[in-house]
Parts: C-alpha cells; sequence; structure tokens
C-alpha cells in the first residue's frame, strides 16, 4: 500500500450508543483496554492451608486500605457525594457471604485462594448480570472492579493500574468497560470523554463521569473492534451519538449544537427555580425517584416536590446482612425529616427471583424465568418477618413527615387486601407497644403487571394511589425482554396498547377518586411529558436531572394542549408515528 493511501482521510462513521453523561467532545482517541487477570489454579499442601487462608484475609485488608484511598481522592476532587459511591466497594469487601462462601470453596476444593475468590466472585458477578433493574445489574460493575483489585494483590501485582491517570494529551478514552476505580483516577485535564463497548447510563463509572461533567456514551458494543491508530472521535453526549472520524462539515454543524446546548441548558436550569405549573396556571407535581437516603440533597438541588419513588432495595443489597427494623426506621425517617413537608413514597422490598438477598440466599429457589417468578409482594407475603420488620419501620417514619407506602407487583385487589392485612397487624402491634404513627397513612399499588391495569376498578377500591411503573408495565404487555438486545428495539411506549392501558388505568383511578403517578422511564423523558399530563396523569417522578427539562415544557404548553395531543395519539396506530408527534410538540417547546 501506498504512503498516499497510508494517509488518506478515514471514511466518517456514525454509531449510536446510550447517552450517558451530556455535553460534546472531539479528540484522538485513546483506546483503554482492560482484560480480567489470568488467574491460576494449584493444589495447596495441606501444611500451608493457614496461611492460604491468612494470604486471602490480608489481600482483604490491602484492598481496603486501597479503596479508603480512592474514596479520599475523590472526596478531594469531587466530593463527599461521589465519594460514597465507594461506600459499595467497602461492602463487597465485608460481605461475610462472600468471604465465608470463599473459605467454604477452598475447604472443598483446596485449590488455591485466588482460584477460590475467583470462582465465588464470578458467581455473585453472574447473578447481578441477570437482574432486570438496570441500576441493581451495574452493581455487578463494583463486585467485578473489587474482585480485580483483591486478585492483584493475591497475585502480587497491586491493586488496579494508573494508565488513565497519565493521559500525556487530551485525549477521548474508549473502552471495553470503565471500572469505578478507573473512573476516579480519570485525569480531568486531559479526557476529554468516556465512550465503552458495555456499560449503562446507571454504572458507578458513569456516575463518577457526570460529575466531572465528562460527556460519556455506552453501549456501542464493538466500537473497540473498529479503531485504527490515529483515529479522531466527536462523542455527542446529549444524543448518544459517536462519529469516528467527522468530517468538516460535522465538526461545524456540532459546534453549533454545542453552543445552543449550552443556552438551552441554562433555560432549564432557570426555569426549574419556578413552580411546575402550566400556562393555564395547571399544576402538575414533578417529585424524585432516588435510590439512597442521602440522595434528599438531590431532591432539593433539582426543586423537586418530594419522592415519589424511594427504591429500598439498596439498604438491602448495600449491606451484607438485611437490615433491621431499626435501620431502616432510622433510614426513613431522616429522609422524610430532610424533605418534611414535601412527600416521601416509599416502595416496599422489590427483591426476590432475579434480585436476591445474599444473606437470605436460602430463602430464593432457582428459578427459570425470575422476572415472572418469586419476588416482590410475592415473596414479603411468604416471609411476614421481613414485611414486617420493613412495614413497621415505615410506620414509625410516618410520625415525622409526609411519609407514604406503596407495594411493587400487585397482580390485583386480592394481593392488595393481603398486604394490607399485614400493615393493620403492624399497627395493631405498635399501638400496644405505644409507638407512634401516622394512623392515616396512605397506601398505594405500583401498577406495572397487565392484571392490575385491567382490574384498576377493583384495585382502586384497596389504596389511596396508584403509580405506573411504565417499564415493567410496557415489558410485560408487549412481552419484550428489554435487556435482550436482539428484541430491545420493539420495546415501544408509544405503542397503541401501552397508550390505552394508560388512559384505562387514568379513568378507574378517578372514578374512585384517587390519584395516578407515573415513576418508571416515560415520566422522566421530556418527549412523554405532555403526553402523559395530557392523558390524564396526576404527578409524575424521575431521576433528579431530567427534572428541569420535564418543568420547562410544562410551563411552556397549556392543559388543553396536552389534550388535544393525547387525543390525537389515542386516534394513531403506529407507535413511530405517536412518538414523532409527541417529540415534535416538546421539540416546539424546548425552543420557545
Amino acid at each position: 500500500m501506498s504512503a498516499a493511501a497510508d494517509n488518506a482521510p478515514r471514511p466518517q462513521l456514525i454509531l449510536q450508543g446510550i447517552s450517558a453523561s451530556q455535553g460534546i467532545a472531539y479528540g484522538p482517541v485513546f483506546l483503554y483496554l482492560q482484560s480480567d487477570l489470568e488467574v491460576p489454579e494449584y493444589q495447596v499442601e495441606k501444611a500451608k492451608w493457614g496461611a492460604e487462608v491468612a494470604r486471602f484475609e490480608q489481600a482483604l485488608l490491602t484492598t481496603r486500605q486501597q479503596v479508603q484511598r480512592i474514596m479520599a481522592e475523590v472526596e478531594k476532587n469531587l466530593g463527599e457525594e461521589e465519594a460514597r459511591i465507594f461506600d459499595a466497594h467497602l461492602l463487597v469487601l465485608e460481605d461475610q457471604a462472600l468471604i465465608a462462601e470463599t473459605i467454604r470453596e477452598f475447604e472443598k476444593t483446596r485449590l488455591n485462594i485466588e482460584a477460590c475468590f475467583d470462582r465465588v466472585a464470578r458467581r455473585y458477578i453472574a447473578a447481578f448480570e441477570e437482574i432486570d433493574d438496570e441500576y441493581l445489574r451495574e452493581r455487578g460493575g463494583d463486585i467485578r472492579d473489587v474482585a480485580q483489585r483483591v486478585l492483584g494483590n493475591l497475585l502480587g501485582g497491586g491493586g488496579g493500574g494508573q494508565l488513565l491517570a497519565r493521559l500525556a494529551e487530551k485525549r477521548v478514552v474508549v473502552a471495553n468497560d470503565i471500572s469505578p476505580s478507573d473512573a476516579a483516577g480519570l485525569d480531568r485535564s486531559s479526557a476529554l470523554a468516556i465512550v465503552t463497548d458495555s456499560g449503562s447510563k446507571t454504572s458507578h463509572a458513569v456516575i463518577v463521569a457526570r460529575s466531572m461533567k465528562i460527556p460519556a456514551v455506552v453501549g456501542l458494543r464493538d466500537l473497540t473492534t473498529k479503531l485504527s491508530p490515529g483515529d479522531t472521535i466527536l462523542v455527542d453526549g446529549y444524543e448518544g451519538v459517536v462519529i469516528l472520524n467527522p468530517a468538516e462539515s460535522t465538526l461545524f454543524r456540532y459546534g453549533q449544537i454545542q453552543r445552543q446546548k449550552r443556552t438551552q441548558e441554562q433555560r432549564l436550569l432557570d426555569a426549574n427555580r419556578l413552580p411546575a405549573v402550566t400556562l393555564d396556571g395547571v399544576a402538575l407535581p414533578l417529585r424524585a425517584n432516588i435510590e439512597k437516603v442521602d440522595e434528599a440533597a438531590l431532591v432539593k438541588d433539582y426543586h423537586a416536590d418530594g419522592v415519589g419513588l424511594f427504591r429500598t432495595e439498596f439498604l438491602y443489597l448495600a449491606a451484607p446482612a438485611a437490615p433491621t427494623e431499626e435501620e431502616q426506621y432510622v433510614a426513613y425517617r431522616t429522609l422524610a425529616e430532610a424533605l418534611a413537608p414535601a412527600p416521601v413514597t416509599i416502595r416496599t422490598l422489590d427483591l426476590g427471583g432475579d434480585k436476591p438477598i445474599a444473606s437470605q440466599a436460602h430463602l430464593f429457589p432457582k428459578e427459570n424465568n425470575p422476572f415472572l417468578g418469586y419476588r416482590a409482594i410475592r415473596f414479603c407475603l411468604d416471609n411476614t418477618d421481613i414485611f414486617k420488620a420493613q412495614l413497621r419501620a415505615v410506620l414509625r417514619a410516618s410520625a415525622h413527615g409526609d411519609v407514604r407506602l406503596m407495594y411493587p407487583m400487585i397482580s390485583g385487589h386480592e394481593e392488595m387486601r393481603r398486604a394490607n392485612a399485614v400493615l393493620e397487624e403492624c399497627k395493631l402491634e405498635l399501638k400496644a407497644e405505644g409507638k407512634p404513627f401516622n394512623e392515616r397513612l396512605r397506601v398505594g399499588s405500583m401498577i406495572e403487571i397487565p392484571s392490575a391495569a385491567m382490574a384498576a376498578d377493583l384495585l382502586a377500591r384497596e389504596c389511596h394511589f396508584f403509580s405506573v411503573g411504565t417499564n415493567d408495565l410496557i415489558q410485560y404487555l408487549l412481552a419484550i425482554d428489554r435487556v435482550n438486545d436482539r428484541i430491545a428495539h420493539l420495546y415501544e411506549p408509544t405503542h397503541p396498547a401501552v397508550l390505552r392501558t394508560l388512559r384505562h388505568i387514568v379513568v378507574e383511578a378517578h372514578r374512585a377518586k384517587i390519584k395516578v403517578s407515573v415513576c418508571g422511564e416515560m415520566a422522566g423523558d421530556p418527549i412523554f411529558v405532555p403526553l402523559l399530563f395530557g392523558l390524564g396523569i396526576d404527578e409524575l417522578s424521575m431521576t433528579p436531572p431530567l427534572l428541569p427539562a420535564a418543568k420547562y415544557i410544562l410551563r411552556n404548553m397549556t392543559l388543553a394542549d396536552a389534550r388535544k395531543l393525547a387525543q390525537q395519539a389515542l386516534a394513531m396506530d403506529s407507535a413511530k408515528a405517536i412518538q414523532r408527534l409527541c417529540a415534535s410538540f416538546s421539540e416546539e417547546r424546548l425552543r420557545s
């Protein structure tokens, strides 16, 4: 091949990924490929059994010290909230189930301790990767990160590389994946953006990138295999687009887009300080979805109208044992008091089947289809000791703020009755013990199973409100596994069946004089905010950073506009056409 051919401009290649951290960046590629450590396997002679276990304990201690140093550095550079991401890493190192299982593996096989730990850690990671919930599935990445660090210490190679902390010049980091430790060590003065083949927008590495205000796009699948030396890359963290070797005209266009986005972002932030009210004076409460108590600060920072969904699973999965009633009470009370008088809606435990509690693994049978299996309210109604500890904690916290309760994966009014019966038992116990609680605690049902949606009129008799989990409802309505790459494109929030189901839920709820909230991904998508409002949804709840766009659109439309949009959408038969209609409506308001 001639030198002229070598120097010929490479063709532009446009790839679609998942937007993970907003912003636009352009620069040369830094390819960062990390593979799992090669772990040897050999038999340990009897005389060294005790020393082998001691070696494991020393590696755990060394790793803990390394993680604590990373936490201190992240807190200094980014802040306390970002440093607490690594609490999950410390909890992995203190997980007695993981440690005990490694020791049992060693006692059974008498293989070297790193081989035993590697086997056990891989089983844990595989279990997390099967979880349907994206946020919880990504916690497997924390275990992988910690496991690689422990193995590095056992093998004498230390706890991880420092390549990303020493970038020679400004580069776009492209990797198959990036661990939270790698992300924390990024040289912020040189890392222009992050692009990964795998990962999701809820990974801890991405959270660190957002804190650094570094654009990030994930889920590119095989970008790392398409790169050549000298490639440049443009990263659009707004739309999740990555352009390899962009043309001059593309760079010019994105320069204009970047200026427009910055102007728009400032408008959204300014509007977010104002009430969530339409042009014709109709209020629509916009609440926040959170997982941890310390996210109360985010709720306030983004001016949310309280919490519409507090996922309590993190309290169980982030600890070596199931939290006690007292531990949960302290957490719920802390959150309620921090946000009072705004409401805090606590969802009871949505674990089981695909999301087992490590310390209670014996309670969860192995299932072929855990997403439709023994989980959430089904598990709680069978394990009333665990369920009652949580209900009592919620009840006690209700004496300290506007606390509300809702049950996940309710299939119909009979399950709702059974759950409420257990709640009544808890009330009687607390009365007998003289412990205060709100006698009029508002209790709601998640609507995420088609049977609950179809029987909404019956279910409405048993509760004070509905909260629609659109993620699962759409998945079950359309028989689409959202994490199956081959059919994920069939997951359509604007499918006519979805819109008709949402409308049916609203009609039946309002007939029973109860309100309907949406807390799934649809609620936080600016495209769908007017549509949901027009369908009659009373409240929306979303990840806090999504609130500014939702509020801006709301403040630039009327209720009549939204109702007309919903009527048009309900009359259409094409999901893609409905989505285009909604996108056009929202984009017009965002430009105003």
